[in-house]
């Protein structure tokens, strides 16, 4: 049972980063969210962005690092693990991690959609020059 998971849905920051270490891979990526925080004082709304790590791995990890680019939307499904350690004085230090264990495509951002693009652009291209 996982104690702890979240649903985010935000845009990559930047291309995902898949690494091996041993025998296991994985891909950490950073999600950006905005969220509506209000009026500034000429009554347009503002907006504080969100960034938040997560790593996903094996074969989820690398459909994702394959697939996925700068701007693209993800909806996923992560459980939050604790990483607490004690440091070099003895301190006890306590952090998180979020581990991917689904997700979805969602909608493409810039670089996606001019990948289509070009696709879409050499297969109507090579329709009309295997006609010719």
């Amino acid at each position: 049972m996982n104690s702890f998971t979240v649903t985010a849905i935000g845009n990559l920051a930047k291309n995902p980063e898949l690494a091996v270490k041993g025998d296991v891979s994985y891909t950490r990526f950073c999600l950006v969210g905005n969220d509506y925080v209000g009026k500034d004082e000429s009554g347009k709304p503002r907006e504080a962005a969100t960034s938040v790590w997560f790593t996903a791995f094996e074969a989820l990890g690398e459909v994702i690092a394959k697939n996925a680019r700068k701007g693209d939307q993800l909806i996923l499904h992560a459980q939050l693990r604790a990483n607490n350690w004690t440091d070099r004085d003895g301190e006890k230090q306590y952090d998180h991690s979020y581990i991917v264990q689904s997700f979805k495509f969602g909608a493409p951002g810039k670089a996606k959609r001019e990948e289509l693009a070009a696709m879409r652009d050499e297969r109507e291209t090579g329709v009309l020059e295997t006609d010719l």
